[in-house]
Order: C-alpha cells, then sequence, then structure tokens
C-alpha cells in the first residue's frame, strides 16, 4: 500500500486570514469600501480567489457594481502572492507533518487558494520541502467541492490510500465525492457544526494526527 496524507491549506495547515483581510482591506479602500473584519474574511475564504472578492462585494452592497468585481479581483490577486507576513502555521502542524514522513508516507496539498500564493505562503514558512505535490485552485478548470483536484493530488503521489485533512464544508464535502477518507480539523474556518459534516475523525490538536492517520489507513504498529 502506497499511502498519503493530503491537506487543504488555509484554515488547515496555516491561519492566513489576516494575510487576506489586509490585502482585501486594501483593494477595496481604494474604492471607498469599508475594509472586512477578520471574522468576515475567515467566513468568506474556501471557495478560492473570485468567490472570497465576490462575497466581499456582496457584504458592501457593490457586488453587482459594473466592471468592480474583475478589478478588485485582479488588485487582490496582484499583491495576494506577496501577502505572507501574517501567516502562520497552526500549532503542532511542523512536528505533525515531521511525523507523517517518518511513517513512511507522501505529503500533498490541494487547496481553492490559486497555486503562486499557495507556494509562496509554504515557501516563507519553510513547509514546502514538506510536499511532493500542490494542486492550487487555478491547477486545474475545476475546484474544490468538485473531487478532480484531490484525485489529481492522490494521482501526483501514486498514492493507494488517502486521508484528506481539512477544515471546512467544501473539505468535508470534497473527500466524500472522491471517496477517501477525512480528517476534520476543527479550529479552522469551518462554520457549520461539526456533527453536520461527514468525516472520518476529528480533532484539535495536530499531535492528535499522526494516531488518526494511522487508524483511517490501518497503519498496525507504526509510530
Amino acid at each position: 500500500m502506497s499511502g498519503a496524507v493530503i491537506f487543504d491549506l488555509d484554515g488547515t495547515l496555516v491561519d492566513s486570514a489576516p494575510d487576506i483581510c489586509a490585502a482585501a482591506g486594501s483593494v477595496i479602500a481604494r474604492h471607498g469600501l469599508e475594509p472586512l473584519t477578520l471574522e468576515q474574511t475567515r467566513s468568506y475564504v474556501g471557495h478560492g480567489a473570485e468567490q472570497f472578492v465576490q462575497r466581499c462585494l456582496a457584504a458592501r452592497g457593490v457586488a453587482d457594481r459594473p466592471g468592480l468585481k474583475a478589478e478588485v479581483l485582479a488588485g487582490f490577486l496582484d499583491i495576494y502572492e506577496s501577502a505572507v507576513s501574517l501567516t502562520v502555521p497552526y500549532p503542532g502542524v511542523v512536528a505533525a507533518l515531521g511525523q507523517l514522513a517518518g511513517m513512511g508516507l507522501s505529503l500533498g496539498v490541494c487547496t481553492n487558494k490559486p497555486a503562486a500564493p499557495a507556494h509562496a505562503v509554504l515557501r516563507h514558512l519553510g513547509l514546502d520541502g514538506h510536499f511532493a505535490v500542490v494542486i492550487g485552485g487555478d491547477s486545474l478548470a475545476q475546484r474544490k467541492p468538485d473531487p478532480a483536484p484531490l484525485q489529481a493530488a492522490i494521482a501526483g503521489l501514486g498514492a493507494t490510500a488517502t486521508v484528506f485533512v481539512g477544515d471546512s464544508e467544501v473539505d468535508a464535502e470534497t473527500a466524500q465525492r472522491a471517496g477517501v477518507a477525512f480528517a476534520l480539523y476543527t479550529e479552522g474556518y469551518r462554520k457549520a457544526p461539526v456533527s453536520d459534516l461527514p468525516h472520518d475523525a476529528a480533532f484539535d490538536d495536530f499531535a492528535d494526527l499522526p494516531g488518526i492517520v494511522q487508524g483511517c489507513l490501518g497503519l498496525n504498529g507504526v509510530a
């Protein structure tokens, strides 16, 4: 068996909401709009940059203003790749990645964040070396919750058994549609109650993840 663990990025491996909030705020301020709160930002993340911008504009009541969405999206993407200074890994992530690699598992990322900003954040935090495959929101024509991006990550790793780790409704649906085990990180950007999301395991501490993966993949005796 070739085992793999594939992670969502924002809200799962890293808390990037402060950077996203600052980037979006600077762009919409050019159009005389009030900046987002951090809470709003977290609630809008998950469906990719285009949907994020759409939600920002809808919250300010200007989603139908001609040409505004395209202009704001272009401005947001222009600074998004370098918006990394406020992003931090969640506690225990680095140690968990090392343990999973030590178990002989391949690691990947499947995110709706565009690929360039995803790679930039991973490089900035020194996490890029852990992942053999990174699938971004613009890597394929489809985005999560379509299962195609996760299936592409699985194929890229050559995995025959996979656990997908995510924090949201989008991630839960993606795993379900791809037919893979899902481990739900409960401290990310999830909006619905944990009980409403299909999952094989839920955790709030990354120290628990290696054991969860071991159970999901049936790796008896592996520590």
